[in-house]
């Protein structure tokens, strides 16, 4: 737990879950139950069972993910009727602003315990409130499963294919990593950054919360399809009014995590290599080809290999001249049609610097990367040391500028100083992960923007529920042997 989320749990949750269990202590003395329960965590849950009636193996399902969290609520709600207090209103307020409300029915002398739920007289409501309710409830049980469990994306762009096609519709796990405390919790519920069919902001920044993640099922691991916050703030993290969205609500990116703290990450000749050794090649990586034809290839020809990116470069009486995107071993078969001259694979040189890739250099340090041939670079992590030398400034001091959140932190060509005093080495706090697309040579990457830090890591990958084909038509769009496909 970091130093800025302790200060905010103990300053400003502890004076709420005080205020709020106060109110349980008054009510728990109205019920005739031992009030000193009110103040043990999960212990005034049970209790709370019992005040309503509710049968005691619910509170096993307290420890049930998503499950346990909407039990929670209804225990509250049940507490909330138990009491007398079964309007609309009296919900809202007593899940919304409980620390308030509990407290004030709790204090209230006609406020009395009316049994638990068999006893009472059958609710009746109006259909208006049952329809209230239903939506309500609805919209909750939804925003907390896309919060807590898994949320549906789709992928827009061919940076990951063959292995996730344009179209595909996707499920991602938050539990495998853990899922992330609101940033910015007053949004509007099932929106990301805008309100469905405008151009509005679906939340307002006038609230902003340190963010925690919750112990999930495991960490990000090398070679997992991991779907994560856009770090930069660029245009394409980029409002209308010309500010840029939060962190937890930047654009959502998808691609493989090639590469996890510790790791010396190098890329010779397009092979990935980590810690010396050859990195695992996904099956369907592709890269990009010139393809040198005698005529006019076929459209079905490209279809039957599963290319879906290509272009003439050039047509005249020497022949036909391809670009194409695809996979080394479907390069091969292309290239053994009698009509294919040759097929080449479009590889920058070793020294072939590449302007735009990351890190951008700093002081008198160059490096003549590129997108092929890249690093050794060193993937940081949190209790990772570095020295802080001239190459290892201008390798690190953007990702610990923008992400390590240093107050009063300034650099020189080979110098990094905090309030003014120059510091020899650095030990990093959080993890930082190296993501690539599958389509090395379509991908905008970490090769080019840099790190992802472990706070914006949103979820894992896990299995494709529908896929549709954005050049096809009606029944035809339907990708049916993609449906229900797991991601590896």
């Amino acid at each position: 737990m970091d130093e800025i989320y302790f200060l905010y749990l103990f300053v400003i949750t502890f004076p709420f879950y005080i205020a709020q269990t106060i109110g349980l202590y008054m009510l728990f003395k109205k019920a005739e139950m031992p009030a000193w329960q009110a103040f043990v965590p999960y212990l005034n849950l049970y209790v709370m069972m019992k005040i309503t009636g509710r049968p005691s193996w619910w509170f096993l399902l307290l420890f049930v993910p998503v499950i346990g969290l909407i039990i929670s609520v209804g225990i509250y709600v049940d507490l909330l009727r138990c009491f007398g207090k079964s309007k609309l209103k009296d919900y809202t307020l007593g899940l919304t602003f409980s620390f308030i409300y509990l407290p004030y029915i709790g204090f209230k002398k006609d406020v009395t315990y009316l049994g638990t739920l068999d006893s009472l007289p059958e609710l009746k409501k109006s259909s208006s409130r049952e329809w209230i309710e239903a939506i309500s409830f609805a919209i909750f049980a939804a925003t907390l499963i896309r919060w807590a469990f898994m949320e549906a994306f789709t992928i827009p762009t061919p940076s990951m294919e063959n292995s996730l096609l344009v179209g595909d519709f996707l499920f991602v796990s938050k539990i495998n990593y853990g899922p992330r405390t609101p940033q910015t919790p007053l949004q509007f519920p099932l929106t990301h950054q805008k309100v469905w069919g405008t151009d509005w902001n679906s939340y307002s920044t006038a609230i902003q919360l340190p963010q925690y993640r919750f112990p999930g099922f495991g960490f990000v691991e090398r070679n997992d399809v991991v779907v994560f916050n856009y770090p930069v703030d660029d245009g394409f993290n980029r409002r209308n009014d010309g500010d840029f969205h939060p962190a937890d609500l930047k654009t959502h990116y998808i691609k493989r995590c090639v590469a996890v703290p510790g790791d010396v990450l190098e890329i010779k000749d397009t092979q990935i290599y980590i810690n010396g050794e050859k990195g695992e090649n996904p099956e369907l990586m592709q890269f990009s080809y010139t393809v040198f034809a005698s005529s006019t290839i076929r459209d079905r020809n490209f279809e039957k290999l599963n290319i879906s990116e290509y272009s003439i470069i050039s047509n005249n009486e020497n022949g036909v001249t391809y670009f194409i995107h695809t996979t080394p071993k479907n390069a091969e078969i292309l290239e053994s049609y009698d009509f294919v001259k040759a097929v080449q694979l479009n590889m920058k040189s070793a020294g072939n610097k590449e302007a735009r890739i990351f890190p951008i250099d700093y002081g008198d340090v160059t490096r003549n990367w590129n997108n092929d041939n890249y690093g050794p670079l060193l993937i940081p992590g949190r209790d990772v040391t570095i020295q802080m030398t001239p190459e290892n400034i201008s390798l690190y001091q953007s990702t610990i500028t923008d992400y390590e959140g240093i107050e009063d932190l300034q650099f020189t060509k080979d110098k990094m100083l905090i309030g003014g005093v120059e510091f020899k080495e650095y030990t990093f706090q959080q993890n930082y992960y190296f993501m690539m697309g599958d389509n090395r040579h379509n991908s905008l990457d970490s090769r080019y923007w840099g790190f992802v830090p472990e706070e914006y890591v949103v979820g894992e990958a896990a299995f494709i529920w529908l896929s549709l084909d954005p050049n096809k038509s009606f029944l035809s769009k339907i990708r049916w042997n993609r449906l229900f496909n797991g991601i590896d």
